[in-house]
């Protein structure tokens, strides 16, 4: 099973939502739009497939009654801000660890405005940010604490 199939499995397994189809050229990121709470994912297109697991948490830490509101631009749309930004962050790197894949994969190069290198080291060290948030949301116990993130009790927000 590839990167991309593991990924995709996962989604089917917590019930995060997509569909793979062709899309424009033009988007935030190349081969995935998020489209009414629903990942649009075009294989294709997709350079850097870890960046599936940052959009997928933007739509994981929305509560479950506003997930359909989440649309390309999540500060637009559903009006998504920082803290749902470094949960969505936190949220992804609990998921890349369940997934066992290296931590490039999502914090690649061409992403996080050149911060890929700083957020590795950050949350290599168990000090990233953002999963203070996913523990008041529910969905985790603190960091620090037995079964802590980035172990996670619930991988979308009720």
């Amino acid at each position: 099973m590839n990167e991309l199939e593991q990924v995709l499995d996962f989604f089917n397994g917590i019930g995060i939502s997509y569909q793979l189809q062709p899309l424009p050229a033009s988007g935030f990121l190349p081969g995935v739009l998020i489209k009414n709470g629903t990942l649009l994912i075009d294989p294709e297109q997709l350079s850097y497939p870890g960046d599936l697991l940052h959009e997928a948490g933007h739509i994981a830490v929305m509560p479950e009654a506003s997930r359909h509101l989440l649309n390309d631009n999540v500060n637009e749309s559903a009006n998504q801000g920082p803290a749902e930004e470094m949960a969505a962050i936190a949220w992804s790197w609990a998921a890349l660890v369940h997934l066992n894949l290296p931590p490039q994969f999502l914090f690649h190069p061409a992403g996080y405005k050149g911060g890929s290198d700083s957020y590795i080291e950050a949350f290599t060290a168990n000090s990233g940010f953002g999963h203070p948030m996913l523990s008041w949301y529910g969905m985790c116990k603190p960091a620090g604490t037995e079964a802590g993130y980035p172990q996670m009790n619930l991988w979308l927000r009720p």
